[in-house]
């Protein structure tokens, strides 16, 4: 497990990641959780006291890893950018997502999509449930689901969902 001390940082203009709250995890310190490796994983473990699991590290580029805050954790914590954290944390080898039963029972109607859905790489079927599962509203969640079956019908990637839904906005 690794521990150190870090501040809470706040993206400015990055793209998607605008405005994100995220910590840094230094590249020596991510290696020594996961020795090797370049691309995103899961870890649990503590901040400030806090318990946290099944959080992504995700890889920036010059080796160092970023784990975003989202707003609950913050909540949590009652600290923003800026604020100083203590980070405990170790892989979280336990880390499932599993597939939601409404997601299930709607792949039960449309079996072409959830052969499409199970092509896919696993961490690219996180991207869809972990979609699904963010929703805060059950009106929501059930938007979601549609449209990740209706893009499995169409063969479409989280991003190209994500795109097509954007434009049907514009």
């Amino acid at each position: 497990m690794i521990n150190f001390n870090t501040i809470i940082l706040q993206f400015a203009e990055q793209g998607e990641k605008t405005g994100w709250s995220y910590i840094e995890i230094p590249a020596d310190l991510a290696q020594e959780m996961k020795p090797g490796n370049k691309k995103s994983f899961r870890v649990r473990g503590m901040l400030d006291g806090v318990a946290v699991s099944g959080m992504a590290l995700m890889p920036m580029g010059s080796g160092n890893f970023i784990m975003a805050l989202k707003a609950d954790v913050r909540k949590k914590l009652h600290k923003n950018a800026g604020a100083m954290l203590q980070v405990m944390l170790e892989e979280d080898v336990d880390f499932k997502i599993e597939m939601p039963d409404d997601l299930s029972e709607c792949f039960d109607f449309e079996p072409d999509a959830l052969e499409f859905f199970n092509s896919l790489a696993k961490s690219h079927r996180n991207y869809f449930i972990t979609w699904i599962n963010d929703a805060k509203t059950s009106e929501t969640r059930a938007k979601r689901i549609v449209n990740t079956v209706n893009a499995m019908l169409r063969k479409w990637s989280y991003s190209q969902m994500m795109r097509a839904m954007k434009k049907e906005r514009e």
